[in-house]
């Protein structure tokens, strides 16, 4: 089941395993865009606002054990890159046994303060039910979130996108029939939006134990793999910590422009919510492009392919910065019909179109900064990605957002330019850093 991503055409190599994630990345945002939908459709600002700010808040919780992972991706990636199976079993066992005891505390610990996130939040009077109802059944199904991105993220590390990508497709499917039950035939709102999407998360982490249970591969994990060893747990949180707080970070940033728009009212907050999901469905090739880069260049630093892996970075950063520029062009062109395809208020459709058109241009300068995250994860220099996300989201994405939102209250437009210049600051960041560290030799091979 692994495969050697070292060897063959960079470009095409990039495309083989970029393609089938950005599938399942695709896939994966059906189900909050099918759950706005169904809300648009069948609830109003209140549901939707709900559903919004539920999803936004358990995104934070995703993105950061999906950046957790990253370090087991990487460990794997080196230990299959260069041919060291048993490295590979042991970071495997050592991620199960972590994961899951976190994830279930994470669980009970959250669904005891759910009304404190709710209050948190800033959540408008109006959705504060249906947010609360949302959250609780999404918290209690947090070990299932777990599990499959940590499965994912083996996959990766294995070089194979393809198992992810059919497992969350069957999961989709599920999700989007149980919404159509739960939300348009049973009327439950918010409460089956959740439901929908846990029943499908389980789903997909069953059908993807079945599917590893089923290929052959060369790496076959023991109990004795599940035991904890500290220094395969350190190499792991080493890479994992700094992206999952990094990603964490941005995600924080993402409630706090949640808090402010929540502040401005229901039209404001409902927009928001909204733009803020299309961007996460918008951002498909970045987000793939920045995965891609962490798979293949582990795989090649662990070979000792120091070129191969810079040429992985200079690859894919052209995809996203040529994908970001025609998304942003089109966003200009289609963006109220696009926002009035999940939203039938007139205010919401006017304030999010005004949002979206600010906001997109993030997409041409959060690939560059996304890649050069991926490819610094790889040769175990994580802590650079933290350090820039950190000062962007402190230093311009909150800040900006807030003073741009008490200075233009009649308009979103302003409040969304604050994402694309936090994303420039990073990306400067990004280009010094690895100019200084290439310059030292710091990737012609990896460090012991």
């Amino acid at each position: 089941m692994e495969h050697d991503l070292t060897h063959g055409n960079v470009l095409k190599t990039i495309a083989v395993f970029a393609l089938p994630y950005m599938l399942s990345y695709f896939l994966q945002m059906l189900y909050g865009m099918a759950d706005l939908y169904m809300m648009g459709q069948f609830s109003g600002a209140a549901g939707i606002t709900a559903v919004g700010n539920g999803a936004q808040t358990l995104y934070i919780i995703t993105v950061t054990l999906v950046g957790l992972a990253m370090g087991t991706t990487v460990i794997v990636g080196h230990a299959v890159g260069s041919r060291r199976f048993d490295r590979a079993e042991t970071a495997i066992g050592n991620t199960i046994t972590l994961f899951m005891g976190v994830s279930v505390v994470l669980a009970a610990v959250l669904f005891a303060l759910c009304p404190q996130v709710v209050a948190l939040i800033g959540t408008p009077p109006e959705a504060v039910e249906g947010t609360a109802a949302y959250l609780r059944i999404c918290f209690v199904g947090i070990p299932f979130i777990a599990a499959y991105n940590i499965l994912s993220a083996i996959f990766r590390g294995l070089g194979d996108s393809r198992s992810p990508m059919y497992v969350i497709g069957v999961a989709c499917i599920i999700n989007i029939a149980l919404d159509f039950l739960f939300i348009g035939h049973m009327g439950l709102g918010p409460v089956g939006a959740a439901l929908g999407t846990v029943t499908a998360q389980t789903a997909s982490v069953a059908l993807a134990l079945v599917w590893l249970k089923s290929r052959r591969t060369n790496i076959h994990v023991k109990r004795s793999d599940l035991r904890p060893q500290p220094e395969v747990l350190g190499s792991i949180l080493k890479i994992g910590v700094p992206v999952a707080v990094q990603d964490g970070c941005i995600q924080v940033a993402f409630m706090f422009i949640t808090v402010i728009a929540n502040h401005r009212g229901l039209v404001d907050a409902a927009a928001v919510g909204l733009v803020e999901k299309m961007i996460s469905f918008l951002f498909i090739v970045p987000s793939s492009m920045g995965a891609t880069v962490s798979a293949l260049t582990a795989q090649n630093a662990g070979a000792g392919k120091g070129d191969r892996a810079r040429q992985v970075l200079k690859d894919a950063m052209t995809i996203s910065v040529v994908y970001g520029c025609l998304i942003t062009v089109l966003m200009w062109l289609v963006a109220p019909a696009f926002i009035g395809f999940f939203a039938k208020d007139p205010a919401v459709v006017a304030a999010g179109t005004g949002y979206m058109r600010s906001y997109i241009f993030d997409a041409i300068f959060a690939g560059i900064h996304i890649c050069f995250s991926g490819f610094f994860a790889a040769y175990g220099k994580s802590y650079i990605g933290f350090a820039h996300n950190v000062l962007a989201v402190a230093l311009i994405r909150v800040p900006g957002a807030w003073l741009l939102s008490n200075a233009y209250s009649d308009t979103l437009f302003p409040m969304g330019i604050a994402s694309p210049c936090g994303s420039i600051l990073s990306a400067v960041i990004c280009v010094v850093a690895f100019t200084v560290l290439n310059r030292r030799g710091a990737f012609d091979k990896l460090a012991a």
